[in-house]
């Protein structure tokens, strides 16, 4: 019905030309009609620190000969943020952006229809910028939009955004899709957007992305816009980025399981370039090479090779890096995915299976006291699963350096956060207990060795 209304010029014949004024009316009325209650408001309420000093204290000339070590008091205000949101489920589940209501001590949710709600936080994603919150309506009903399949829209389609940007209240924008699987924004972990010209402006955060039938594409969370010291006013320049329902939707689902859960093939890669693609043998650029694999992982049980060349996972082309990511953030835990990659100048086909990432070994955390060097150091194990919550490397194995604490033995020697300690006197490192037996051993010289990113430190310290 609401398809017919808005396509009505070629409803009849593609090959006519409009012969009616009511053949070329268009209204997205009907639209907006049904989707727009399930659009809502969102007020997110956050306490921040701030110090108050005497202006006197402030004063450039004083702070000239008194320096800048006056007290002062200490107190905690609330701060108040808008966005938007979107009823995706009868039960009451919204979803908007991680950004909106990151900090938030109390959020607040107001339908098109007055009616005000305070929502319980189920999951925060800064990974994807997403968040899920939960009202309750007393079984009253909730009016809710259905998502569709986002790798089925095309450039060009006609969309609506509809937010409350500025705080004005529900508004709608058109625009139409200007391109899929826009990459290398560094909005989020998961760079593949959906770009588009509808007007999204602040206070739109969070709010919905409709195709034409009325269904969820994407949940609008983020604009391009014109620097002020580049002459631009800081607005909208007509370029806006939605997160695709389909990683919306694996959002939505963990929050009904109780806990984000993503998958875990063990595996890193990089982007063919024009370099590697001749070198493979591809006529274009164009899908990943592993680079690692995780021994006893996913890819290692399928069957996937240091130097395979991964072009499509789950029916759907692999471009570059980012892409992959997406596709696997966007299948579900415990299902298979047929793989598509090249090896040695063949085409195979292999099963991955999509798993939660390793817990073992445990994290045995631990703050390393006494007299050597790694004192005032707090390590761990570092596991899969724990790599990934923490955002370390999920492919490195081994003790890593957590925290180090200000003045200690490890802060002078310069241990830093993310340090992996993989030699201790001539001794490769596993675990955490095996540290603790080496730093019980009194030394006068200790050999230590470290890798930090892509490059290994080795040191002799005597104390």
């Amino acid at each position: 019905m609401v398809i017919a209304s808005l396509t009505g010029i070629s409803a009849s014949s593609s090959d006519e030309l409009p012969r009616s004024r009511e053949q070329i009316t268009l209204s997205f009325a009907p639209l907006v009609r049904e989707v727009g209650p399930a659009v809502v408001n969102i007020f997110a309420k956050t306490e921040v620190a701030e110090r108050l000093v005497s202006p006197l204290f402030n004063d450039p000339f004083f702070q000239l000969f008194f320096g800048n070590k006056f007290p002062g008091q200490n107190r905690r205000r609330q701060q108040q943020s808008l966005g938007s949101g979107v009823l995706l489920d009868p039960a009451g589940l919204i979803v908007t952006n991680h950004h909106v209501i990151a900090n938030a001590t109390q959020v607040k949710v107001v339908l098109s229809d007055r009616r005000e709600f305070d929502a319980e936080i189920l999951v925060k994603d800064k990974g994807t910028d997403l968040a899920v919150l939960r009202i309750d309506s007393g079984g009253r009903p909730l009016p809710f939009v259905e998502m569709r399949d986002s790798d089925n829209i095309e450039v060009g389609d006609l969309v609506l955004a509809i937010g409350n940007p500025f705080g004005v209240g529900q508004t709608v924008t058109s625009g139409i899709v200007s391109a899929r699987a826009r990459t290398a924004i560094g909005i989020t972990d998961y760079s593949f957007f959906i770009q588009t010209d509808a007007s999204i402006n602040p206070g739109n955060s969070g709010g919905a992305l409709i195709a034409m039938d009325g269904k969820l594409i994407g949940v609008n969370t983020a604009i391009f816009s014109s620097k002020k010291r580049d002459g631009g006013g800081g607005g909208s320049v007509g370029i806006g980025f939605a997160v695709p329902s389909n990683l919306v939707r694996t959002v939505l689902e963990s929050a009904k399981g109780g806990r984000l859960v993503r998958p875990w093939i063990g595996a890193s890669w990089q982007t063919v370039t024009p370099d590697l693609a001749e070198q493979f043998g591809l006529d274009r650029p164009g899908g990943v090479v592993l680079n690692a694999v995780y021994p006893g992982g996913p890819a290692d049980r399928a069957g996937l090779n240091v130097g395979d060349v991964i072009l499509a996972i789950a029916g759907r082309d692999v471009a570059d890096s980012d892409s992959l990511r997406y596709r696997i953030a966007t299948l579900p835990v415990g299902r298979n995915a047929r793989t598509q990659l090249l090896r040695r100048g063949q085409t195979l086909s292999r099963d991955i299976a999509m798993r939660e990432p390793p817990t073992e070994p445990a994290p045995d955390v631990t703050d390393i006291t006494g007299r050597n060097p790694f004192q005032g150091a707090r390590v761990a194990n570092l596991s899969p699963a724990f790599a990934v919550e923490h955002g370390f490397d999920d492919m490195a194995r081994g003790v890593i350096v957590l925290n180090v604490r200000r003045g200690s033995a490890a802060a002078s020697i310069g241990f830093r956060k993310g340090d992996m300690v993989i030699k201790v006197n001539g001794r490769e490192l596993a675990t955490v207990s095996m540290l603790i037996k080496l730093v019980e051993d009194p030394r006068r010289t200790w050999k230590i060795a470290i890798k930090r990113g892509d490059q290994v430190f080795q040191s002799e310290i005597s104390g």
